[in-house]
């Protein structure tokens, strides 16, 4: 018997596609009210929506607009559940689970599959992205979930979105804003280009009213950041905090690692700082010093 430490879950492996995720669900997908085996016609009222799920936002024009389609030509994808305390939780699908309810269907096409908590929160991760249905501040947190509860790492991550570790990590950074700038990214005021700009910013929330004021480009909006950093005067032959140079150091290696990185230098030496936010992340920056795999 094997005496080493239990270990964080393993990644599933579940970046090889929804397709192969829901196994032949596009194989088993009703067309035009026809019904295939593993299709089965279930009580709306008897389906609860996930309360992980990662998308927040439901825009209610375009929720009107499915459930006219529905009302006329009736739910033609099914959608993918898992049995949950006597009832059935939604697993993907939760957008046309409630235009059902807004064309007042009494039962819907599902599949009803078996997922653990994980796969679950997973696949609806899955679902959206590929749909392009999150905004980058509800990506950003269902990433920073699966960091922090199911073990993920960055490079995990990527292959599991089929996205650059970078993306993972410029969207993980924009948790670093204030509250009242994630709201504005989450509502489609900021883009994400814009708040990336504004992390560094000594006061990101009024920055962030004055893009939207003016109506600032992300390029601008990156030069009004820059104005707004305090200067610290050049002594010892030590360079601004604002040099060009050092900022796009500090964001190239910021991208790779995930993490704020602040640089400092000197003609005879200089330092670099990562700051980290969690526990996760401490042990992160310890295993790639240690040379451990993540």
């Amino acid at each position: 018997m094997s005496s080493e430490p239990p270990l964080k879950r393993r990644p599933s492996g579940l970046g090889r596609g929804l397709s192969s995720l829901l196994g032949e669900v596009a194989e088993e997908t009703a067309v035009s009210g026809s019904s295939r085996a593993g299709v089965q016609q279930i009580a709306v009222a008897s389906i609860d929506p996930h309360p992980d799920q990662p998308r927040r936002e439901f825009d209610d024009e375009a929720l009107a607009e499915l459930a006219a389609s529905i009302r006329t030509r009736g739910l033609i994808q099914p959608i993918v559940v898992r049995p949950h305390a006597g009832r059935y939780q939604i697993v993907a699908g939760e957008r046309r689970w409630r235009a059902a309810q807004k064309a007042q269907l009494h039962e819907i096409p599902v599949i009803i599959r078996e997922f653990s908590d994980s796969d679950a929160f997973e696949v609806a991760l899955l679902e959206n992205i590929q749909r392009q249905d999150l905004n980058a501040i509800e990506e950003a947190e269902a990433y920073k979930r699966l960091v922090s509860e199911y073990g993920h790492s960055q490079e995990t991550l990527g292959r599991l979105v089929h996205k650059s570790r970078s993306h993972v990590a410029n969207l993980m950074r924009l948790l670093e804003l204030p509250t009242r700038v994630r709201n504005m990214v989450a509502t489609g005021d900021l883009s994400m280009g814009h708040a990336r700009a504004l992390i560094l910013a000594p006061d990101p929330a009024a920055l962030a009213d004055e893009v939207v004021r003016r109506g600032l480009s992300v390029r601008d909006t990156e030069r009004l950041a820059r104005e707004h950093k305090p200067r610290t005067p050049a002594a010892d032959g030590q360079r601004t905090v604002a040099n060009a140079d050092i900022e796009a150091l500090e964001r190239q290696l910021g991208d790779i690692l995930g993490l704020k990185v602040r640089i400092s230098y000197k003609r005879d030496g200089g330092s670099v700082a990562l700051h980290y936010s969690s526990l996760d992340q401490l042990d992160m920056i310890c295993q790639r010093l240690s040379g451990e795999r993540i």
